[in-house]
């Protein structure tokens, strides 16, 4: 590599760098990532990109598990957001999942 190719590479990782660091973390809609922005770990099921597509295998298995647990029937063809809200609803009942 020349060492004009060099330079512009390096000029470019630089300012590419330099832009994305630069940048206003809350211009666009208020939202942040890292340290400040808090638990984003839970969602609203609700809000959920996926939520209407059928719940996953795990999601199923784990609702088996929950429902006999619990003496429950439910539906199999549940969404990904259904699911998840059975689920949290169930181990509260069961005490299953919980940290007590």
């Amino acid at each position: 590599m020349t060492e004009s190719n060099t330079h512009s590479t390096d000029d470019a990782a630089t300012s590419d760098a330099t832009d994305s660091t630069q940048a206003d973390p809350t211009q666009a809609d208020g939202e942040v990532l890292g340290a400040g922005a808090g638990n984003t770990t839970e969602k609203d099921p609700n809000d959920w990109v996926t939520g209407d597509e059928p719940m996953t295998g795990a999601q199923r298995s784990y609702l088996d598990t929950l429902a006999r647990q619990a003496g429950e029937t439910l539906s199999a063809d549940l969404t990904k957001a259904e699911a998840s809200e059975h689920i949290e609803r169930l181990q509260e009942s069961t005490g299953r999942g919980t940290d007590s």
